[in-house]
């Protein structure tokens, strides 16, 4: 079974609906990263299983057990923010300090003046000491205990709230775009760190972020919802390669990918340009071609499949994108190529293109992608190149 589960969580606002129905499992120790444009319900799902907000319907089980109508002080999560959410008038050492005050302590031990005063109170404050002390030294921030917020960096910020969550020993973590703060350098620097913090509590993390950077860069499973659906969830390599949907392979790669409008004829047949492709699978005549930048290849007038024009350049160092509009159709591809490849071209300049057929993708008109092995087979049979 499971260590974490989500089953069919609905949510609506204002008669909207936000969650359309999610379910995911994760394992002990897994790392999924839960990505999606703004607005598409990501935050939502994650105060949810927090506890902060409840389902409309659905279910949540962490650690075998049924929590969704139990408080969230109840269900043994950690949490970190976006802001992080410290306690600005407390010291980093007592920020962490606030779940394991708030777990190991009474009320009445928790009040200033009347608490010390308690049996039992001292001993447990200074565990609490040794405890927020250790996690310290291992996230490097024992420097920062005295020290509060208004006077720590946002990566210091970062990982005081780390901390916090990780003190308690928590049985999932949950992490609203914890680096969306942070410089592009550090927001590098910080994902590293991230994960091996995760290996480290060898728990599920459901970790949500708008980056597709670094959901793929950071997950062991990247989970891609768009408009309050998961439309799919598979290894980081997968969502790229292999998406879907046309939603997913839009969403996911940088440059975009290539979607191309096409159809086909009635015996699945698809001529774009000089390329013929054969295809199978559900759905009417109208099919959306998609091929990654990457594989894109220019050549010489009259020496390819597609004619275009080049209409712009973006040199990226290692990499420049050229923007070519085909003739066929006047949408604009993009193609990801070396320097020494793009060198020479000029906005206006007419080029041919080459698609590599092994990678060509076809989405039916539902979005739902068209059998792969059997349209990638059909491709190598038959397409001229």
């Amino acid at each position: 079974m499971s260590v974490f589960a989500l089953s069919d969580i609905r949510k609506s606002f204002a008669g909207n609906a936000i969650l359309k129905g999610v379910s995911l499992e994760a394992e002990a120790g897994e790392f999924i990263a839960l990505v999606g444009p703004s607005g598409c319900g990501k935050s939502t799902l994650l105060r949810i299983v927090a506890g902060l907000d409840h389902a409309d319907s659905g279910e949540i089980h962490i650690g075998g057990r049924e929590v969704s109508q139990l408080r969230a002080a109840d269900r043994n999560v950690a949490m970190v923010f976006q802001s992080y959410a410290l306690y600005p008038h407390l010291t980093a050492g007592q920020n962490i300090a606030v779940p394991l005050a708030m777990r190991k302590l009474s009320s009445a031990q928790r009040l200033p003046f009347i608490g010390p005063m308690l049996p039992g109170q001292r001993q447990i404050c200074a565990d609490i000491q040794r405890q927020v002390a250790a996690m310290a030294v291992s996230l490097k921030i024992d420097h920062l205990l005295d020290r509060k917020p208004g006077q720590m960096s946002g990566g210091q910020r970062q990982r005081v709230a780390l901390a916090r969550a990780m003190v308690r020993d928590p049985s999932v973590f949950l992490m609203d775009e914890p680096l969306s703060n942070l410089d592009a350098n550090l927001r590098v620097h910080a994902r590293g760190e991230i994960v091996e913090l995760h290996r480290r509590a060898g728990v599920p993390t459901l970790y949500v972020t708008h980056d597709q950077s670094e959901a793929l860069s950071m997950a062991d499973r990247v989970a891609v919802m768009i408009g309050g659906n998961l439309l799919q969830i598979a290894a980081p390599q997968v969502i790229y390669d292999d998406p879907s949907h046309v939603e997913v392979a839009r969403f996911i790669g940088q440059p975009r990918i290539n979607l191309l409008p096409t159809v086909r004829d009635a015996q699945g047949i698809v001529q774009f340009g000089t390329l013929r492709l054969a295809s199978e699978g559900h759905g009417g005549a109208n099919v959306t071609l998609g091929i990654r930048p990457e594989f894109v290849q220019l050549r010489a007038q009259g020496q390819g499949m597609l004619a275009a024009r080049v209409e712009r350049l973006e040199f990226l160092g290692s990499e420049v994108i050229v923007f070519a509009k085909l003739a066929v159709i006047g949408e604009t591809v993009l193609a990801k190529v070396t320097p020494l490849e793009a060198r020479g071209l000029i906005a206006g300049q007419p080029i041919d293109l080459n698609l590599d057929a092994a990678r060509i993708m076809l989405f039916a008109e539902d979005g739902q992608r068209l059998p792969s092995a059997r349209v990638t087979a059909a491709v190598r049979e038959i397409a001229h190149v």
